[in-house]
């Protein structure tokens, strides 16, 4: 790939640039905006326009180029409709016909879920945000501060109250 301008339309370098990005970008849309299948789109309508412009975005700038392109996508979208946050995808179901727990036990633990989504689904988007990308998708303070274009101070005060927030929701997070 000797010329950077059209390495990002090479087949192969932007099938690895997608392989390599798409799953995180669309968390991202996930956690930012609040629905699943909305994600998904935008992520793919992301790439179209990667693909269609390859000739002017190199592949350094490909990952600025498509976090901007898809949360500004994700602005117009919810200006459109608003979108309520789901969180069936990210809370592990324990498989009932398995579970060896008590009919109450797990009655309280199912109360507790859903104190937590509802928890989780209360927080500023930005705290929500962070703290799905730490927790969920296990990233650090400085992968998320990369990808949200801040610093990782900024970060850490962003999660400090997302955690203190669900403290005095539900408990200890």
């Amino acid at each position: 790939m000797s010329d950077d301008k059209n390495a990002t339309c090479n087949e192969q370098a932007f099938d690895q640039f997608f392989k390599s990005h798409a799953k995180l970008l669309r968390n991202y849309i996930y956690y930012k905006f609040g629905d699943m299948q909305q994600a998904e789109d935008i992520v793919q309508d992301t790439f179209i326009k990667l693909w269609n412009n390859c000739s002017n975005v190199t592949l350094d700038k490909a990952k600025s180029y498509v976090y901007t392109v898809a949360t500004n996508l994700g602005i117009s979208v919810v200006r459109h409709q608003k979108v309520k946050f789901k969180y069936k995808d990210y809370i592990i179901n324990r498989r009932n016909d398995t579970n060896n727990e008590s009919p109450e036990f797990i009655a309280i633990e199912k109360e507790y879920m859903e104190q937590l989504k509802s928890a989780i689904a209360a927080l500023p988007e930005r705290q929500r945000e962070v703290f799905l990308l730490s927790r969920i998708d296990k990233k650090t303070y400085k992968e998320i501060a990369e990808l949200s274009g801040v610093s990782v101070k900024a970060i850490e005060k962003l999660m400090h109250k997302a955690l203190v927030a669900l403290r005095k929701k539900i408990g200890n997070v």
